[in-house]
């Protein structure tokens, strides 16, 4: 017995350090140590043995056995660092490998409506100004001539955070801040978020609006035309129709709705135009005197008139979108045409 646990050990470490792999002196292991390895068979054999012999065989067993497992780790550390040292060298990175560049975003379409219209009616004089989203009813409606009895109220469905709180249904609150603080002459353009409860194809409940304001002296509906027509020809072309039609507002007097010539079907009438060849662009008049006595103006000296458009509007004649909420949806594939 005692030769054969000796002669275990020898064949063990030899076999031990030829071990190529991890996996490979698993297996001696296993084969060795495990419940059906050699050196647990040769044990079972002990109980056939002296009584004398069994203490001095167990003792010498238990030494072989620590002796196999001491080799066991000294090899598995060395293959282990074999192993990681083969995996950098595979894993490295080769810089004469041409660079892989990382996905980036853009400027969303309604982002980009909006600088471009900006950006012409600064080259106008216009400068940009910014009010509050969440709008007391003074600044939304009173002090635009819709007191709240007035029928136009119906005109706008608004989202009411109280009596006297609303969220804003235009950015023309912002002309009237502006007024409040601001001296004639006054030449902004106030873009923003706008809310409304309504939602459909064409309609959500926010979307984003650009409005405008110019009052000076001597201010006509001819200075308004030629503004509206400049931009209008600087943002579609300079072979764009466009036609005013009278309408109302409530704070512009006259007032004019503005048509473009269908960008789908060049004026011989499309579902999109309802037939006529025409689109609503965009809504204006001259400010109405009763606005300047909220701000102190003096309507026998001063003039002005305004303007509003919806940069959704915009967006959809400009890139031929048919669906409003697509520039919502934040769909990967829509955006990345952009």
């Amino acid at each position: 017995m005692e030769n054969r646990l000796l002669g275990l050990l020898v064949e063990a470490r030899s076999s031990i350090e030829k071990a190529a792999s991890l996996d490979e002196l698993e297996n001696l292991r296993v084969n060795i140590l495990g419940r059906k390895g050699t050196l647990t068979s040769l044990l079972k054999g002990l109980s056939d043995l002296p009584r004398e012999l069994k203490p001095v065989i167990g003792k010498l067993a238990n030494q072989i056995k620590e002796e196999i497992l001491a080799a066991l780790e000294k090899t598995r550390r060395i293959l282990a660092d074999v192993e990681s040292q083969r995996r950098i060298v595979e894993g490295a990175v080769d810089v004469t490998l041409p660079g892989r560049s990382l996905p980036t975003g853009g400027t969303h379409p309604i982002t980009r409506v909006t600088d471009e219209v900006c950006a012409i009616f600064k080259r106008m004089g216009f400068s940009v100004a910014q009010g509050p989203e969440i709008e007391l009813d003074y600044y939304n409606f009173e002090a635009l001539n819709i007191p709240k009895d007035h029928p136009a109220r119906q005109m706008q469905d608004t989202f009411y955070v109280s009596d006297d709180v609303v969220l804003r249904t235009h950015t023309s609150p912002v002309q009237v801040r502006v007024m409040e603080k601001q001296a004639p002459p006054v030449k902004i353009i106030a873009p923003g978020r706008v809310y409304r409860c309504d939602s459909d194809l064409t309609h959500t409940p926010m979307f984003d609006q650009i409005e405008g304001l110019l009052v000076d002296k001597s201010v006509t509906f001819s200075d308004l035309k030629g503004v509206l027509i400049a931009f209008l020809h600087a943002f579609f072309g300079s072979s764009a129709e466009i036609r005013f039609r009278p309408s109302y507002f409530p704070f512009t007097e006259p007032s004019a709705e503005v048509d473009i010539e269908c960008v789908m079907c060049k004026g011989s009438g499309c579902r999109v135009c309802g037939q006529t060849g025409w689109l609503e662009i965009l809504g204006c008049g001259m400010v109405d005197p009763a606005v300047y006595k909220f701000v102190n103006y003096d309507p026998e000296e001063f003039t002005g008139f305004a303007f509003g458009m919806g940069v959704e509007r915009l967006a959809m004649l400009r890139y031929g979108i048919d669906d409003l909420r697509l520039f919502f949806a934040n769909d990967l594939r829509f955006l990345r045409q952009f």
